[in-house]
């Protein structure tokens, strides 16, 4: 589905559709590894996250790869709990991927989402760039 938007110009008006959020897909468990890591390829795009929905296992270090598929807009990839047993923000240059390492030590599920905004546009967040980490 898309959605449209007037943009005023000096000559008249522009139309620009933007695609909306994917949906969430099914959670994905990234398996431990022989060496007893957890990792897993996400793609960030335009207003996604894929996979959105991650599980781990607690005490076990993860190894996310971040992958950038946009042209213009820089995203960031953000996991807060309120109770402070996890934060990580890593910012990702469009077009560019990065490595995110981390271990998590406390069971429960966290949010994930980016706070990137290009002035006047809404936050990725504010379209649908969420996602969630569960951890067991």
């Amino acid at each position: 589905m898309l959605a449209t938007v007037g943009l005023l110009t000096s000559v008249g008006v522009t139309t620009v559709e933007a695609a909306e959020p994917a949906q969430s897909g099914p959670p994905t468990v990234i398996p431990v590894a022989a060496d007893g890591v957890q990792r897993a390829t996400v793609t960030l795009d335009s207003y996604s996250y894929s996979p959105n929905h991650l599980i781990v296992e607690a005490g076990k270090p993860v190894e996310l790869t971040l992958i950038s598929v946009t042209i213009i807009t820089p995203h960031n990839f953000i996991i807060k709990d309120p109770a402070g047993s996890l934060s990580i923000e890593q910012d990702v240059s469009a077009g560019k991927t990065v490595t995110l390492k981390f271990t998590p030590t406390q069971p429960g599920t966290f949010p994930i989402y980016c706070d990137k905004r290009l002035w006047p546009l809404p936050s990725p967040r504010d379209k649908g760039m969420e996602g969630k980490l569960e951890v067991r």
